[in-house]
Parts: structure tokens; sequence; C-alpha cells
């Protein structure tokens, strides 16, 4: 049974962030660069900024409907 995914410790508090099923595609950092970073040592990316702006928030959904994971979150 796989285990069930779980909010990566990294993310910053706040309306988006990503789980433990990321794989590290780098599809969110290319869309939404100021808001995801990579996490080089384990190999997956989290949540480092919240959107601040609209552009920001536009480019977080973005990011939220490309991950081929569906491991980002929005609340």
């Amino acid at each position: 049974m796989a285990a069930k995914a779980t909010i990566l410790p990294e993310n910053v508090s706040g309306r988006f962030s990503v789980n433990s099923e990321c794989i590290d595609c780098d599809l969110c950092r290319q869309e939404a660069p100021a808001n995801f970073t990579r996490e080089k040592m384990k190999g997956y990316s989290y949540v480092s900024k919240q959107p601040a702006n609209e552009a920001e928030q536009e480019q977080c959904e973005a990011a939220l409907q490309t991950c081929p994971v569906d491991a980002i979150a929005k609340g």
C-alpha cells in the first residue's frame, strides 16, 4: 500500500503548498520562479514564498495546473 502524500515541511505557511508526491520536474519553478524553490539535497520543490500580488497568484495557479503529479495544493 502506498503511503499517503504529506505536505513538505519546507513550505511556508499559506494558501499554496507542495506535498511528498513531487517528482522534481521543475515545472512549478518555471511557472512561478519567485514562489517555488528546489530542495537540492532531497530533490523536490516547495513553496518558498506565498504569492504577494496578482501576477504571482496567477503564476502559482499555473504551476498548480501544470504539475504532472498533482503535488501542489491550494487551500
